[in-house]
């Protein structure tokens, strides 16, 4: 097999391997939302308290408590067939037709509300864990990049020191490379210590502990959007889970003004009275009648609510906190929108930072290879080649920044649509 056959397998080998390693990369940060999901204690709080706003729904949807009364006659009230002894009560309570149910539904409404909020809450959760993700792959790859650039910059002062010592250049070549290398070397530790804490912040939100260790992609992906700018809009205020909030607040304002006006109708009580009746010594009472219990049925009660103003202006309050809800509803839109438009600017603008990058790196890195070539001939100084390898090591920074920050722009999105 000749050198041409064997290049070309292995570049077609690179693209079948690329395509594997940015799926497998994504799996990765799959199962990190996944535990971020089942760990995170914020998160299950919120979950605790949507299953504690079901619970509701059964106390509101029941009967108030029926009333047991006993009373014992100290001093007996006689009666033609005895004594009364003590007495017994039971009574009910129930509240005007519907009332129970208007309760019902809105204890349902506000427990959906809560289902959204644990919903946008877990979105929200999954978007910092992924920005948490790329701020680590940026700095990793800052790290690797220092590092190479910190054993280029070693090879150029080996080149300038034997172009001193050979009396070709100044002495000064060898310092600006020494100093060049300090200067890298103070800013990887910065970015050292600022790794230590990213990873302390992203295993934080995974609820694991801080030495967990994190698998970060050679390469981080390349996704794009596959809707238009318009279809993103309307995704977004159709599943924004603020949005939805308001819907199903409205719906919950609309059943609490059922129970206001519901709260100004009657209520009835019915009961049951049981007087137990001691024996007489009255000769005219017949053995069979004297000492016999009475029970008294039925025992009907009405409530009538009389002061309407009070009622009037609960009612009234729904009233007013449905516009509200609607006002709000509808600046949240136009505030969405607006941080919508922002984000597809940061966005679009990674997108071409992207395309910029890798053209500028090229050229950067024919310059370089340029500059050292006549530097060795010594046809230039070597300021300038330094300049130049600063330029590569700010754009292969910038490539890196430029990836995540597009991918974190996507996160970002994806969560305003509430995905």
């Amino acid at each position: 097999m000749n050198k041409k056959m064997k290049k070309i397998i292995y570049i077609l080998g690179l693209l079948f391997l690329i395509p594997n390693t940015i799926s497998y990369s994504q799996e990765l940060i799959n199962q990190y939302l996944e535990k971020a999901a089942k760990n995170n204690p914020a998160l299950k709080a919120i979950f605790n308290e949507y299953q504690a706003s079901l619970e509701v729904i059964q106390q509101v949807g029941a009967l108030p408590d029926p009333q047991v009364t006993f009373g014992y006659f100290i001093q007996p009230v006689e009666t033609r067939y005895g004594p009364q002894e003590a007495r017994f009560s039971v009574s009910q309570m129930f509240p005007w037709f519907g009332t129970l149910n208007a309760k019902e539904n809105t204890a349902i409404q506000l427990a959906k509300i809560n289902y959204e909020t644990f919903e946008e809450a877990k979105s929200k959760l999954y978007y910092e864990v992924k920005t948490a993700y790329f701020d680590l792959y940026v700095t990793g790859k800052a790290i690797q990049i220092t590092q190479e650039t910190l054993e280029i910059l070693k090879s150029f002062h080996r080149l300038a020191m034997i172009k001193v010592e050979a009396g070709m250049v100044s002495a000064v070549d060898g310092l600006r490379a020494e100093m060049e290398q300090a200067d890298l070397e103070n800013q990887l530790a910065l970015l050292k210590d600022t790794w230590y804490i990213q990873t302390v912040k992203f295993n934080n939100l995974l609820n694991v502990d801080n030495a967990s260790a994190i698998i970060l992609p050679d390469i981080l992906w390349n996704n794009s959007f596959m809707l238009s700018k318009t279809a993103l809009q309307d995704s977004i205020l159709k599943g924004n889970y603020q949005l939805s909030k308001f819907d199903i607040q409205s719906e919950a304002l609309k059943y609490k003004e059922q129970v206001a006006k519901k709260s100004g109708s009657p209520s009835f009580n019915i009961g049951l009275d049981y007087i137990a009746i001691g024996n007489t010594d009255n000769s005219m009472v017949t053995s069979g009648l004297s000492g016999r219990d009475a029970i008294m049925f039925p025992k009907i009660g009405i409530t009538i609510p009389l002061y309407r103003d009070k009622y009037k202006a609960t009612v009234q309050e729904q009233v007013y906190l449905q516009k509200s809800n609607f006002e709000q509803k509808t600046d949240k839109t136009n505030m969405l929108e607006t941080v919508f438009e922002n984000a597809y600017k940061e966005y679009s603008d990674a997108d071409r930072r992207i395309e910029l990058l890798h053209k500028q790196i090229t050229y950067a890195l024919q310059a370089l290879r340029i500059l050292e070539s006549e530097y060795t001939a010594g046809k230039t100084g070597f300021e300038e080649m330094l300049r130049m390898e600063r330029k590569v090591l700010k754009y292969n920074l910038e490539l890196e920044k430029a990836r995540a920050d597009k991918q974190a722009a996507i996160s970002f999105i994806n969560y305003l649509m509430g995905k």
